[in-house]
């Protein structure tokens, strides 16, 4: 009976474990975002590095612009988290345009490495008769350390760039808008691993002033058919340490799934115990005559 009592409390733990594991497990799914409380998201993007706009993860961000315009925008991402960025763009009027246009949407680490996009259009071509159109990007997991040589995603601000690549001369300046949202991904404690990197950009509030002996070097302002650069403004933009840290922390749902394999070891152990032992038959020594 007491094995069988072991047993049962073994067995109520592992269930108790085991019904809080879909808990757990719901960390990997798309986290609220501070931003996304009803709170009005920017309504206008940067033109550069340095003065890109900052948005809070799972904020909408708007912006009017000119086509030939890069435009920038910034976010946070913390190891563990996979973004995905999107935007839509509601192109100038059908009868003012005068062929296909080319848009690509982009993504740069903290150090300005272009990362590659796992999933989403990052480039599409509109017709000279649609209305809008749908990007999307969605990059490598970012993870807490990497090699010196590698160009893994590293916690820090992520930098998103919009502009159209291939249009006719003539459209260039007319008008339209667009909306950008940056969500993120938890995986969880099945891709968890160890090390600690500070983020690539200081956690500083959006606009601030760099200072003098930062060593900043100038850039050339960018043109509409040149190159990637920063303005030569010397306003340095960077998002927002994340609600959870820069880190993935020492949490994740790996632990679940530990203890509860060490409570079913142990339920085995219980059940193989008393398989093995059998019952056990006591008598009284016969009485001396």
């Amino acid at each position: 009976m007491r094995a069988l009592r072991t047993a049962g409390a073994a067995f109520a733990l592992c269930a108790a474990l085991f019904a809080g594991a879909p808990v757990a497990a719901a960390d990997a799914s798309p986290s609220a975002s501070a931003g996304a409380d009803g709170d009005d998201g920017p309504t206008e993007a940067g033109t550069g590095f340095r003065t890109a706009t900052a948005i809070e993860q799972g904020q909408t961000a708007t912006a009017s612009a000119s086509a030939g315009d890069y435009l920038y925008w910034v976010f946070p991402a913390a190891a563990g988290q996979v973004p995905t960025v999107k935007a839509h763009i509601e192109l100038p009027e059908a009868q003012a345009r005068h062929g296909k246009t080319t848009w690509r949407l982009d993504v740069y680490d903290g150090l300005r490495r272009r990362q590659a996009c796992t999933s989403g259009a990052q480039t599409a071509t509109a017709a000279p008769e649609d209305a809008s159109l749908d990007l999307g990007c969605r990059i490598r997991r970012v993870r807490p350390w990497s090699e010196a040589w590698a160009n893994e995603p590293l916690p820090g601000s992520y930098y998103i760039r919009l502009t159209v690549v291939d249009l006719p001369e003539q459209d260039l300046g007319l008008p339209f808008t667009t909306e950008v949202t940056a969500s993120t991904r938890d995986t969880g404690g099945a891709h968890a691993e160890g090390g600690e990197l500070s983020p690539l950009t200081p956690a500083v509030r959006a606009g601030a002033t760099q200072a003098p002996d930062a060593g900043a070097s100038p850039d050339a302002t960018e043109s509409p058919t040149g190159s990637p650069g920063d303005d030569s403004s010397s306003n340095t933009a960077a998002a927002a340490e994340p609600d959870g840290g820069w880190g993935s922390g020492w949490w994740s749902d790996r632990w679940v799934w530990t203890v509860a394999g060490g409570a079913l070891g142990a339920l085995a152990g219980v059940g193989g115990y008393a398989l093995s032992r059998g019952r056990r038959s006591f008598r009284r020594p016969p009485a001396a005559e």
